[in-house]
């Protein structure tokens, strides 16, 4: 079962945050990211999101702003370690209120299904190690992996207010954070995350950058190890633990339905010949004529069971399973269109906005796309207790967490 840990989190001096946190790294256009360089030098993208652009020690730089923001008052550490309530209030994309709480600490690191933390998609590859070089720069996880815990009761746990640090709307979402000191309530809290597995909802390859850098931190006679935190500008370290790296910052809630908001993320198609693609698809669904699509689409498609298909000429297409087609095939969307394709030539990428879908099939930078439906909170759950990963991208939690609210030390 997994180890859930508080920390001396650090946060932001000032109550009002609102220039100063961001969404995370991996939603930021480069406008989105000129704004909030923009709208404070104190920004927390100027040290979680280093530019190409700044050439050679980018992630140096990065290590030392943060150390001198520290030095200077700008953040502090709690006095003693802490778990942070999290709390988003927010309607989600049918109108309806939510509000999910969640908790701030440090997951346990370690390969996935040995400390009780699991998978629950494929992972996609990714070459770039710009979250790895970012952490051995600044000795701290910026921004949080997002675990759902299968530990039932744990809501009730987290109900109670406690001391309120910041409160910010971003995009109509609610973000309110709060301090836990009490021992007995941290304990409770890590007692009932720690009785069952956690999930991986969100931030897979951050999860995938802590295991490599907890490996490099306790690998045998490794430099990494020993590099100072310091810097040699004389700035202060960040506090010492006794291997920050066997965790990682992440938000836990538990899987329940009510609170969670999860989309779909559509599959556009690349470097496909058409004609085999719509072959392919043809064995599994019986297509038929739809309307372009807009945003009640997916209401539609959720109320008729099937899929949309988006060629490059503007129209679109029901795709509707025949009978016995995907017997055998765990009942997943992403999981159909796979099967089907296995044998077919392309190249596969994903969009979660409808609009966004349609936009790049029509100026061609796909050849064509497909509109999926989401994963059901209760698919989540028994895959998860299955021990089986779904298809890369099949889930979009939303709303996302905010970078800035928590940062947690490794050294």
């Amino acid at each position: 079962m997994p180890r859930f840990t508080p920390f001396p989190a650090l946060r932001y001096a000032a109550r009002d945050v609102d220039d100063l946190v961001a969404p995370p790294y991996d939603v930021l256009s480069a406008t989105d990211l000129d704004e909030l360089n923009e709208r404070s030098e104190l920004n927390i993208t100027h040290v979680d999101v280093p530019r190409e652009s700044e050439g050679p020690g980018r992630y140096e730089r990065a290590g030392s702003t943060l150390r001198r923001w520290i030095d200077a008052g700008v953040m502090e550490f709690d006095p003693e370690p802490t778990f942070t309530l999290y709390r988003m209030s927010f309607r989600d994309s049918t109108g309806a209120q939510r509000d999910v709480v969640g908790v701030l600490g440090g997951l346990e690191v370690g390969p996935y299904g040995e400390c009780g933390v699991l998978p629950h998609e494929r992972i996609t590859p990714k070459a770039s190690t710009d979250r790895l070089d970012l952490t051995r720069a600044t000795r701290a996880n910026m921004s949080p992996v997002w675990g759902l815990s299968l530990a039932d009761g744990l809501t009730e746990l987290l109900t109670e207010p406690a001391e309120e640090i910041a409160t910010v709307t971003v995009d109509g979402v609610r973000h309110r954070v709060e301090r836990v000191v009490d021992p007995d309530r941290i304990a409770a809290i890590a007692a009932r995350i720690g009785s069952d597995d956690v999930l991986i909802a969100d931030g897979h390859h951050r999860y995938g950058v802590a295991q490599r850098f907890h490996e490099e931190m306790t690998a045998p006679g490794s430099s990494t190890a020993a590099a100072d935190p310091g810097g040699s500008d004389g700035s202060a370290h960040l506090p010492a633990a006794a291997d920050g790296s066997a965790e990682t910052l992440a938000f836990v809630s538990e899987l329940v339905e009510d609170q969670l908001s999860v989309e779909a993320i559509h599959r556009l198609y690349r470097e496909v010949d058409v004609d085999e693609l719509v072959a392919a698809l043809d064995a599994g669904f019986e297509r038929s004529p739809a309307e372009a699509p807009t945003e009640s689409t997916l209401a539609t498609m959720d109320e008729r069971g099937v899929l949309c298909l988006l060629h490059a000429d503007g129209t679109a297409e029901w795709l509707t399973p025949r009978p016995g087609a995907f017997d055998g095939v765990r009942a997943l969307d992403g999981a159909w269109l796979e099967h089907l394709l296995s044998g077919v030539d392309h190249t596969v990428t994903y969009q979660h906005g409808v609009e966004r879908v349609v936009e790049e099939v029509a100026g061609g930078d796909a050849r064509a796309g497909v509109l999926i439906r989401p994963v059901s909170v209760n698919e989540i759950e028994r895959t998860a207790r299955e021990g089986v990963v779904m298809p890369p991208k099949s889930t979009f939690f939303t709303p996302k967490l905010l970078t800035g609210l928590v940062v947690r030390p490794l050294a």
